[in-house]
């Protein structure tokens, strides 16, 4: 495995470790707790006055990991039946899929047919918070049947639904959202001085870009004292290589992965001394005799674009688009010895280069392994004739990308850089700064998949950085009744109660995972378990 070391100290992570209203436990670290008065008030989570305890470590000096349980089982919550709703024949669109929110009187009919096969079915708005860029208010309206004090109560209803010729999906009211709710809450804070921890923030993405692997598996291999899940990656081999960044990948400062376009990033400094978070777009170009292409992406599946933010010909958008794959059928990608044992296969051709960038053959029908130290550059579609009279034998190809900034400037990464995507931004200078528009998180014409990904508590990964500069690295788990998990605005306003001057979501879901001495510390919300990601975040002790 590449252990992707960084040098430099370690990057600085605000400490979080009182309890408003209750007796701080005591800490390891008598002089962090001084250092942090300021950062002593309760989760904004459920009313206020909720049981809140913490329990704060150190893992190595200076190096602390604080546990936030907020709340209690709510006996209001219940166990019930979501169900997917058709386009009625009173639907705008009776021709549209089923969705989870449709409009009221698509709900209100499916209502009235469930109730009249004998299920207790009801219509429920769903209005939803503005944000930075998004209005907010009626999503739409959901259909749910029954109220049931277990899962498997749950299960069995909706096998039922089912039998009757209905659809659905089991769902814990506790994951609504609701800001009357009193928990619970668990939440992980890994939390560094660069005074006192004599170590390195890393990003790794294993032994290569297009294997998954777990966050403790790379944990281990690295001998991290603690990690967590980073970036967006492909899930699904239709979408590209399971394990690719779905955004930015740049690791001891070589980009592997290209941005979606605009989306932010992590970008960690001089061995993660420094964080800051950067909105960033890329040019690539291959040169030779005087003849210049235009690269569309880095280590990727020609063709396919997962979250799309690519080029202004991709269908169906070139803007950012989350959890959608689009697609491309003329791209031109450039290969690295990181990718894998062999390049993606299919139509198409392919230079292959060496060490120092020479054509040492053109393969008619690309894919396959590189030399050692050499590269490739893949064409498909129309690029296919350009790439085949560029890539003469024995010819030198120039490969060039550029990252830049919001502001157009150029972002020169060193050696000691890694950067990881994410989105949305959560905090800004102090201040929510939501941006799930901007990022591709609302889908047009498809408030469903708002609903379910911004809107509802899931388990959650945020990073960011505070006034003070140290960075802070979270995990809420969700999903569960022991854990509810986190909104989108739920996140920023954590962040922000964290003391974090910035902050953005990293990728969370099932992929949420918090390591510590060797140990997965959370509870990540998939059933197999712990889920092999794309990348991770190491803390990694100071090598003697």
């Amino acid at each position: 495995m590449k252990k992707r070391r960084l040098g430099g100290a370690a990057v600085a992570l605000g400490v979080v470790l009182a309890v408003t209203g209750l007796p701080a436990q005591a800490s390891a670290d008598p002089a962090a707790d001084a250092r942090t008065a300021d950062a002593r008030a309760a989760l904004p989570l459920g009313p206020a006055g909720l049981a809140e305890t913490r329990t704060t470590q150190t893992l190595r000096p200076g190096l602390t990991l604080t546990r936030i349980v907020r709340g209690a089982v709510n006996p209001a919550h219940h166990w019930t039946v979501e169900a997917t709703i058709p386009g009625g024949d009173t639907s705008p669109d009776p021709d549209a899929p089923p969705t989870t929110l449709k409009d009221k009187a698509s709900a209100d009919e499916l209502v009235a047919g469930m109730r009249a096969d004998g299920f207790d079915a009801r219509a429920e708005q769903v209005t939803t918070p503005s944000t930075t860029d998004y209005t907010g208010g009626t999503l739409g309206w959901r259909v749910r049947i029954g109220s049931f004090t277990s899962q498997s109560a749950a299960a069995t209803e909706r096998i039922r639904i089912i039998n009757a010729g209905y659809s659905g999906s089991v769902t814990y009211t506790g994951w609504d959202g609701a800001t009357t709710d009193r928990g619970p809450w668990r939440i992980d804070v890994l939390t560094v001085d660069p005074r006192a921890f004599r170590g390195t923030l890393d990003a790794t993405h294993g032994p290569d870009i297009e294997n998954r692997e777990t966050v403790s598996t790379l944990a281990t291999d690295s001998g991290a004292v603690a990690a967590v899940n980073a970036g967006f990656f492909v899930l699904d081999p239709r979408s590209g290589a399971p394990g690719d960044p779905a955004g930015i990948g740049v690791y001891d400062g070589r980009l592997l992965s290209e941005p979606v376009s605009g989306r932010p990033g992590l970008v960690l400094r001089d061995g993660g001394r420094s964080a800051q978070i950067t909105r960033l777009t890329w040019e690539g170009r291959v040169t030779a005799h005087g003849t210049t292409l235009t690269l569309n992406g880095v280590n990727r599946v020609p063709g396919l674009i997962r979250n799309c933010g690519g080029s202004e010909d991709d269908t169906p958008t070139s803007l950012p688009l989350h959890d959608v794959t689009c697609t491309n059928p003329d791209q031109l990608i450039a290969f690295t010895q990181e990718y894998g044992a062999s390049t993606p296969q299919g139509v198409g051709v392919e230079a292959v280069l060496d060490s120092r960038g020479r054509v040492l053959e053109l393969r008619s029908v690309r894919g396959g392994p590189l030399p050692p130290g050499g590269s490739s550059i893949q064409a498909t579609g129309r690029h296919m004739d350009a790439l085949t009279a560029l890539a003469r034998p024995g010819e030198r190809l120039r490969v060039e990308t550029t990252l830049r900034d919001d502001q157009g400037r150029r972002v020169t990464p060193s050696p000691g850089t890694d950067i990881v995507n994410a989105g949305p931004e959560l905090v800004r200078d102090g201040r929510l700064h939501v941006t799930p528009a901007t990022d591709g998180m609302v889908h047009q014409g498809d408030p469903s998949w708002y609903y379910g990904w911004v809107h509802k508590r899931n388990p959650r990964t945020l990073a960011g950085t505070d006034a003070a500069g140290r960075t802070v690295l979270v995990t809420a788990d969700g999903r569960s009744t022991a854990s509810l998990g986190l909104s989108i605005t739920e996140s920023a306003k954590v962040a922000r109660s964290l003391g974090l001057r910035d902050a953005v979501n990293l990728d969370g879901g099932g992929s949420t995972t918090m390591v510590a001495n060797g140990q997965v510390i959370n509870d990540p919300s998939d059933a197999a378990g712990e889920r092999p990601v794309g990348d991770a975040l190491l803390l990694l002790p100071r090598r003697s």
